[in-house]
């Protein structure tokens, strides 16, 4: 039986994400300077920002369509159903 002797404290900066790990299989070095608080400079990179920004945005806006049509589509079939309704108890009487 293993018997912990002390409490691990952890930092902030020892915690690695997912996309870290990715970063580091694509390439050591560049993860590593990244983790030492130097930023890459590069106009490529920025033209990536940039188109990823726009991705990201598009998405957005179809996000927003998306819930404004189910909103619309359960609306038309409310109104459907209220003018069956009325339909129906016209024949009636």
């Amino acid at each position: 039986m293993v018997r912990r002797t002390k409490q691990t404290q952890f930092r902030e900066s020892d915690i690695i994400s997912a996309s870290e790990i990715g970063q580091y299989y694509y390439c050591p070095v560049a993860w590593y300077l990244r983790k030492c608080g130097y930023e890459p400079q590069s106009p490529i990179l920025e033209i990536g920002i940039k188109k990823h920004l726009k991705h990201g945005d598009i998405i957005d806006r179809v996000q927003v369509s998306a819930k404004k049509s189910k909103v619309l589509a359960a609306s038309g079939y409310i109104l459907l159903i209220i003018t069956a309704l009325i339909i129906m108890f016209e024949v009636i009487l």
